[in-house]
């Protein structure tokens, strides 16, 4: 052979490079679960809908009261009650869905 190559081993020889560099570079995967942006547009949509159920749950809880002798809360007490209690409750229901999400796309 007169200093030819065979272009199978070039060929080859190109694949193994291209593969190399391939791997040496770091790829940019996206980060696994939500982004900060996505869980705070999560929690706020969330927000209404879980100081809402708190709200409920807590005039029912009152009514469930009311067999032991306790006094009954008023609808309007109980919406104020679920103002403060809905964080944990929106936390709670954001963490779950956010779970559900990365769940979902993985």
């Amino acid at each position: 052979m007169s200093g030819t190559r065979s272009p199978l081993k070039t060929a080859q020889a190109i694949d193994r490079t291209a593969d190399q560099a391939r791997d040496a570079a770091p790829e940019a995967a996206p980060q696994p679960g939500m982004t900060r942006r996505r869980a705070r547009w999560l929690w706020l949509i969330l927000w209404p809908f879980a100081t809402t159920a708190t709200a409920i749950n807590l005039f029912l809880l009152g009514l469930m009261g009311t067999w032991l002798g306790l006094p009954a809360l008023s609808p309007v007490v109980s919406l104020w009650l679920s103002l403060p209690l809905g964080l944990p409750a929106t936390f709670a229901a954001q963490r779950w869905i956010a779970g559900l999400i990365a769940e979902a796309e993985a």
